[in-house]
């Protein structure tokens, strides 16, 4: 009698304690030589495999793991290092590696990118040469399980539709492009096949994006000739993210298994199922515990899900995993110290292996094995829902008053930019930066000391307004035209505000990868979101009281926040982003009132939570919009708002960036500045911009000629009169000396364009 079987598609790189990350900067700063390096890796590599085999998983992915993103480690597979990185062929060296996603004195690091609708971060392939097999990377951390471990894992692979389609730089047509990758595919499952390799997963997560029935057919091919390549291994075609948009297609497809998202769906794909049936002959790998967010599993309500699935599939032709790799999430619950309405709701990627093998065990054996936990987590949602943390009568109000409450700007940008103009004078092609500068290792050792007592509230302020002042000279120093306060009492730029705001949870080691070895610990929203009291308005003003020059507010927008945190299920999405519009509006009210007339708020992840299908697309942007408008257009005409925006596709959302109205908006571009150029030659804008004319994601100073290309390339574009100069991103994680080398070549490429201008103006 066969039975279902439990699967990861991935699991957090990062170890339970950051072990990864430590290890990555400890190399970069020359702390640790390679071989140091690479033992440290294979230990937490390893270390994980022999984990998930404790806890149970049936099939266990191996070479999910990264030194840096999976994407990236599929083009040093295929050689595919660009020219300007002097790669000679054969395997791809760690420094190269390394060279490509974060850029050297000689070469500009590659492009990075959003990975679909999550804030992980990919470096975008340059497919500007022939690919050849230059590492069997599969292979690899399949024999190191099976040597090292007597495992047998279940080798993961980006699929070669999916990694042209995110790749950039081919000049043929995307079929032949496609088809050069083939045969290299076809040979690393051949050698799979001869070591013994049962299945073999290739994430194809584009077939959950609007693709054109062009390229399915080239996907049909491409499968056609892998499963060919290699008939004695089973390969798990693996989707996530949304359903497939062309299910009968894709069950159709010669592979051995399909994997469908049943969480992040929207039901489309079980509807599919029911309503098409699968294929008696192919496996189904169904997704059911949700991979992104960390909310524990309603285990009765996904047995019922696996039932109607049951109904279609037999079980011993059914895998059950989650929706999406765990790398989203964090890697576990155990080292927490949860408050009580939280205590029992969460499972991080550990919880969330354990669930899978719960259900396993359930379709196995019944209902009745698994029971008491299935009672345990109705038991804490039921505290957690009844506690007044989801019940403020006030916001509950505010809420129900929206659809009568006035959100736009009193006056349109016209008016409100001559307004501005006398208000705040400022030269032709105004500086400034994006809002953080860098924060040194005693001033964090100084904010964990404060944060365990042992530090009083009146020293570590002192601290924090020293680095201010130190820096607000030294942007004065610099030359820069508008200034910031430099965010140095802030970890993070959701936490910050999470802390002040009610209805957040901090976790102690809830740490996700965001790019590279850059982490981040997303707050857990679980209650209602209420404004409390003032969140920046004593760093703001102290800035301001420095400098005769404008100092600007620096807030992060509602979309943000809602999308780099884990959001509570029992409301919508967009409820929960107007609370903290509501409460973001106070705090903007409260910075004009005290006098400062420039307020960012920044909203890097507004493109973050679009849904992948054009079809869904618009309500998403329509509601974000609302809601950063709902936080910013109650100032009056003379306040100028400001917002940031990090690496997109602008082309998307163009249309949403203009509706947002806010006076300014500076984007994050400078690794495919002519990529974002190409957009304004085909869109008009119209408002304040600065585009970012230099990478802070990289150590290398640019050149002076670097910068003066990258404005003078979007002054044929864009408006002189409404252009603006700042970096990139925010300046926290970079060096304070390359902070202010690459700052002043930024100031003298301004002046020599300024001057330029000016002189042909006469």
């Amino acid at each position: 009698m066969g039975k279902a079987r439990s699967s990861l598609l991935g699991y957090p790189r990062i170890g339970e304690q950051r072990e990864w990350k430590k290890a990555l900067e400890q190399f970069w700063a020359g702390k640790m030589n390679e071989l140091e390096f690479r033992d440290k890796m294979e230990q937490i590599r390893l270390g994980h495999v022999k984990k998930l085999a404790e806890i149970g998983i049936d099939l266990i992915p191996v070479g999910d793991f990264s030194f840096y993103d999976h994407v990236l480690d599929t083009s040093a597979m295929f050689g595919l290092v660009p020219e300007r990185f002097k790669y000679e062929g054969g395997k791809v060296s760690l420094e190269t590696y390394f060279d490509i996603a974060r850029g050297n004195q000689g070469a500009v690091a590659s492009e990075m990118t959003k990975w679909f609708n999550t804030n992980y971060h990919y470096i975008v392939p340059e497919l500007d040469k022939e690919p050849v097999l230059a590492d069997n990377r599969p292979l690899r951390f399949f024999r190191e399980a099976k040597e090292k471990l007597n495992i047998e894992g279940k080798p993961v692979i980006l699929g070669p539709v999916t990694f042209v389609k995110l790749s950039k730089g081919y000049k043929r047509g995307f079929k032949d492009v496609v088809e050069q990758f083939v045969p290299l595919y076809a040979k690393i499952l051949r050698e799979l096949q001869e070591e013994g390799v049962k299945w073999v997963q290739i994430d194809e997560p584009i077939l959950s994006t609007a693709i054109s029935n062009e390229e399915f057919e080239i996907v049909e091919d491409v499968y056609h000739a892998l499963q060919e390549s290699a008939p004695k291994v089973n390969i798990l075609l693996q989707t996530y993210f949304d359903s497939v948009e062309d299910y009968q297609k894709v069950i159709t497809l010669p592979v051995k298994g399909i994997g469908l998202d049943f969480v992040h769906d929207r039901g489309e794909n079980l509807k599919a199922l029911k309503r098409h049936g699968f294929p008696a002959d192919k496996v189904l790998a169904a997704g059911v515990i949700d991979g992104r967010n960390i909310w524990r599993a309603n285990l009765e309500e996904k047995l019922l899900n696996l039932e109607e699935i049951l109904q279609k599939v037999h079980k011993d032709s059914l895998i059950i995993q989650p929706s999406s790799s765990l790398l989203h999430v964090p890697v576990t619950v155990r080292n927490e110290n949860l408050p009580q309405p939280l205590t029992g709701t969460l499972a991080f990627a550990d919880e969330k292996s354990e669930e899978v093998v719960l259900l396993a065990k359930a379709v196995n054996h019944g209902k009745p094995s698994i029971a008491a936990k299935i009672v345990e987590a109705i038991v804490a949602f039921q505290h957690l829902n009844s506690s007044t943390f989801r019940n403020n009568r006030q916001i509950q109000e505010e809420l129900k008053k929206l659809p009568s409450m006035k959100v736009s700007r009193a006056a349109t940008f016209s008016i409100r930019q001559l307004e501005q103009e006398k208000a705040i004078p400022l030269p032709l092609l105004p500086t400034t930066t994006i809002g953080s500068f860098p924060q040194t290792a005693d001033l964090r050792k100084r904010r964990q000391e404060w944060r365990k007592g042992q530090l009083s509230d009146v020293e570590y302020d002192d601290i924090i307004k020293s680095e201010i002042k130190r820096w607000v000279e030294l942007q004065e120093e610099i030359g820069l035209d508008v200034l910031v306060h430099g965010e140095f009492e802030r970890t993070d730029m959701v936490e910050f505000f999470g802390e002040k705001l009610a209805g957040f949870h901090f976790t102690k080691l809830g740490w996700v990868q965001s790019y590279g070895s850059r982490c981040v610990k997303p707050p857990i929203i679980f209650g209602d979101v209420t404004f409390e009291s003032p969140m920046t308005l004593k760093e703001t003003l102290y800035a301001q009281s420095l400098t005769d020059k404008p100092v600007k507010g620096m807030l992060t927008g509602p979309v943000t926040i809602l999308n780099w945190s884990f959001v509570r299920e029992d409301i919508s999405r967009f409820q929960v982003a107007n609370q903290i519009a509501l409460a973001l509006r106070k705090e903007v009210e409260v910075l004009e009132e005290n006098g400062i007339s420039m307020i960012q708020v920044d909203e890097p992840a507004l493109r973050e939570g679009l849904p992948l299908k054009p079809k869904h697309q618009e309500e998403y942007l329509n509601r974000a919009v609302y809601a950063f408008k709902l936080a910013t257009s109650s100032v009056k005409n003379e306040t100028q708002i400001h917002t940031h925006m990090c690496y997109s596709n602008f082309k998307q959302i163009i249309k949403a960036i203009n509706a947002l109205d806010a006076d300014v908006i500076s984007i994050e571009t400078s690794r495919s500045h002519g990529e974002l150029i190409q957009t304004f030659e085909e869109k008009t804008y119209g408002k304040g911009i600065g585009l970012g004319i230099y990478d802070i994601h990289s150590p290398r100073v640019p050149s002076l000629g670097e910068m003066l290309k990258n404005i003078e390339r979007a002054l044929r574009v864009l408006d002189k009169k409404l252009f603006w100069i700042n970096p990139d991103c925010g300046l926290k994680t970079r060096g304070e000396a390359e902070t202010i080398a690459a700052l002043k070549v930024m100031i003298e490429a301004a002046r020599q364009t300024r001057e330029r201008l000016l002189v042909k103006e006469r």
